[in-house]
């Protein structure tokens, strides 16, 4: 049986939300299966029967208490009894939403969660979850460099912070990746959720006789138990390292370029 997603979500509430075209009424027994890439671990929720003349199925299924670890999960629709598994019985569900809308996952990222849950529609064009571990972190919309300084502005994600207009006290702190006890401080503006911060690259050159190498940014905010990693988590752009490259510069015949490490938190390189 063809089944496509017209529109699929994950609720603030940690619950996906499908839109089902389906080519027959779905009947009673119908199952959505999770199935993890890598260790094929399965996760079956039954749905009820759509009705005899449903062409168009609403499904809602609550994450949270399927137990489902860190990974991404394909979505089949599996009808009828365990015998009828194969080719009849089990669909690999299609979608066209491509899932995906910033305005979603900035409104899911301010609640404070240990997993962060995001359906979207693979390259092949068919539903998958993606499940990530939701610690907070400094999230990076823009990077720049003007006058000398290092520039950055982004979100406060999962920290639980409402987003108005409360101002708090905050930091940008850099640090050598291979000395974190050297630091270069300048302070942040953080306003609700929003962020910016400068720091003159002057003061980084001058920290350490052995500037060179990587320096690993922060952002310190008052009511947080830690400091955030700067980083891209939020949007669907995974392998930042390959994919997002910034303009570099330089100061004082001193070649200064921004990078990403493999699990997609911010650095600064200085030097050859």
């Amino acid at each position: 049986m063809r089944v496509v997603v017209t529109d699929a979500e994950v609720t603030l509430a940690d619950v996906l939300s499908l839109r089902l075209s389906v080519q027959e009424p779905l009947a009673e027994g119908t199952s959505l299966v999770l199935r993890q890439r890598g260790t094929g671990t399965e996760s079956k929720v039954v749905l009820g029967p759509s009705g005899e003349a449903a062409r168009d199925v609403s499904v809602a299924v609550s994450l949270a208490p399927l137990g489902l670890s860190p990974g991404r999960w394909d979505a089949y629709l599996e009808q009828g009894g365990p015998g009828r598994k194969g080719s009849n019985g089990r669909t690999r569900v299609q979608s066209v939403d491509p899932g995906f809308s910033l305005d979603r996952l900035d409104a899911y990222a301010l609640s404070r969660r240990t997993l962060a849950y995001r359906a979207y529609r693979t390259l092949n064009g068919h539903l998958a979850v993606k499940i990530s571990a939701a610690e907070p972190v400094a999230d990076v919309r823009a990077v720049w460099f003007r006058e000398g300084r290092f520039e950055v502005t982004g979100l406060l994600a999962y920290t639980g912070f409402d987003d108005d207009d409360a101002h708090h006290t905050a930091r940008l702190a850099l640090r050598r990746a291979s000395e974190p006890g050297t630091a270069v401080t300048a302070a942040a503006t953080v306003k609700g959720v929003r962020f910016h911060a400068a720091l003159s690259l002057c003061d980084v050159i001058a920290a350490a006789p052995g500037y060179e190498g990587s320096w690993r940014p922060s952002l310190e905010v008052e009511g947080l138990d830690a400091p955030l990693a700067l980083g891209g988590r939020i949007d669907d752009v995974d392998g930042k390292r390959r994919r997002v490259h910034y303009p570099d510069t330089e100061v004082d015949g001193v070649p200064v370029r921004p990078s990403y490490t493999a699990d997609d938190e911010l650095r600064l390189e200085v030097g050859g």
